[in-house]
């Protein structure tokens, strides 16, 4: 006798990468490398862990609720538990291509990778650090030296 799973990790996984960040409408939390671990039992319990970017992000709670939201629609789920992780701590290295052009394009949100220097997102032009500090602890702003647009910058 073989126990069937309620539900996938993969039809989770897809649940889950349709939550958007609260603050970048129409990019994913997976994208942006939130998503750590999906644990699913045979009687459609889920434990979906999440890594913040910071802990003290105050859209935290608004994610984990729209996590559960979307996993508790699928078809075979009995309870949905969503846990913050302290380990591995989150970096811009967990952000995909894709989150990084969307940001670009759709924000003018550059990604920061340890000491690269930042292009403009419009121009690619060379941008200078104006603020470490940022609307938010995971983002700098700096200033385009060719068009003098600003940029937030997404950083460790």
């Amino acid at each position: 006798m073989s126990i069937e799973i309620a539900v996938s990790v993969q039809d989770i996984h897809a649940a889950v990468e349709t939550v958007n960040d609260p603050e970048y409408p129409g990019i994913s939390i997976v994208d942006l490398g939130l998503l750590e671990n999906v644990k699913v039992n045979e009687i459609g319990e889920v434990v979906i862990e999440l890594i913040p970017t910071f802990s003290g992000c105050p859209a935290l709670q608004m994610i984990a609720q729209d996590v559960r939201e979307v996993t508790e629609k699928l078809s075979g789920v009995k309870k949905v538990d969503v846990v913050w992780l302290n380990s591995p701590v989150w970096n811009v290295n967990r952000v995909t291509a894709k989150a990084e052009k969307d940001l670009a394009e759709k924000f003018i949100v550059a990604v920061q990778i340890q000491d690269r220097k930042v292009e403009c997102p419009r121009c690619q032009s060379e941008t200078t650090i104006k603020s470490h500090f940022g609307p938010s602890r995971c983002r700098s702003v700096h200033v385009c030296s060719g068009c003098n647009e600003i940029v937030e910058t997404l950083r460790d």
